[in-house]
């Protein structure tokens, strides 16, 4: 299982405890240092069911400092994957992928029902 992650990021800590505390296995990732390749942006785009626009930290500094949040309406899938892959912080997290399953972001009963 891959745990990608932001150490500063409080959601992401909040996940990691509870990986943790159930004595569940991962490898963690550094998003800032090692952010996903347009390829695992895809597989786990697909794998997760979201619209792509749930892959965005839409409440970063980066995010809104680029202006996302108009040019997303325009864009296409592969220049939203390529802008993704840019940079890590651009990334919502944590990213959790289990096999076939992609969770993004943290939701306690999401991570109880895969887990």
């Amino acid at each position: 299982m891959l745990f990608v992650e932001y150490n500063r990021c409080g959601t992401c800590r909040k996940a990691k405890k509870w990986l943790v505390e159930h004595d569940i296995e991962f490898i963690d990732r550094p998003i800032k240092d090692e952010p996903p390749t347009i390829e695992e942006l895809k597989k786990w785009h697909e794998l997760s069911g979201l619209p792509l626009k749930r892959f965005f930290n839409t409440s970063g500094q980066l995010y809104r400092s680029m202006g996302l949040k108009d040019r997303l309406k325009t864009m296409s899938e592969d220049e939203m994957y390529e802008i993704l892959a840019t940079d890590g912080m651009l990334v919502k997290r944590p990213i959790l992928v289990n096999g076939d399953t992609v969770l993004v972001g943290f939701k306690e009963t999401e991570y109880e029902s895969l887990l």
